[in-house]
């Protein structure tokens, strides 16, 4: 089955590219658009797709909060991958923490869009962690997050899942994180599911993101 995409951002020329881009991808199909990000809800009910590729800025409703609606009101939602001309910039951050699974810039080449589809739509890697170690030194508050730093004391992880969750931390896929602890990757799955749930994290981008805001991880 083709990864199903919905495109949102508010320049048809950036819809048109991105669309030429993916289409021409035999695992990959765009199921529809929208200009809005107040138009992506019914959308996503309405078509199911995989992925959100959406613009984190836009006139009616931005891709933060967009992001939190769709989080907020779609039962099983889709993975959201932000869409955004600036790399380093607080509105990607917030977006990242409001639930969204990664981002990819406007100026990327094909075969990088390609790539952050596909990744984002496996779920088994962190999308441009270098990215995302910047954005959470900038405007992590520096590991003093309070909120951040008692849920990671609830979790109570284990020795095994705390170096899952830094591993996960520095992007490395289930397979590399299986390579580096000499385990099969249906306990590092099962390990990234535990840390994932003792978390309260949707996926691994937010059980990074609380992992930085907490101090658990320091993002240098």
């Amino acid at each position: 089955m083709p990864v199903t995409v919905l495109l949102v951002d508010d320049e048809p020329l950036v819809r048109a590219g991105l669309r030429a881009v993916l289409e021409a991808q035999p695992d990959i199909e765009v199921v529809g658009e929208a200009a809005d990000g107040a138009a992506v809800i019914p959308l996503v009910r309405q078509l199911r797709p995989d992925v959100v590729a959406m613009d984190v800025r836009m006139p009616l409703l931005d891709g933060i909060e967009a992001t939190r609606a769709v989080l907020r009101t779609v039962t099983e939602p889709p993975k959201i991958l932000v869409v955004t001309t600036f790399e380093n910039d607080e509105y990607v951050y917030e977006a990242l923490r409001a639930g969204a699974d990664g981002f990819l810039l406007k100026r990327a080449r094909p075969a990088e869009i390609v790539h952050a589809v596909r990744l984002v739509a496996e779920g088994e890697s962190l999308l441009f962690p270098a990215s995302v170690r910047q954005l959470a030194a900038e405007y992590g508050e520096g590991g003093g997050n309070r909120v951040a730093r008692a849920a990671m004391q609830r979790a109570q992880l284990t020795e095994r899942e705390a170096e899952v969750l830094r591993l996960m931390a520095r992007g490395l896929s289930n397979a590399e994180i299986a390579e580096r602890l000499v385990v099969g990757t249906e306990t590092v799955k099962s390990h990234v599911s535990a840390v994932l749930a003792k978390l309260g994290a949707r996926d691994r981008t937010q059980a990074v993101i609380a992992a930085y805001e907490s101090g658990f991880v320091a993002p240098g």
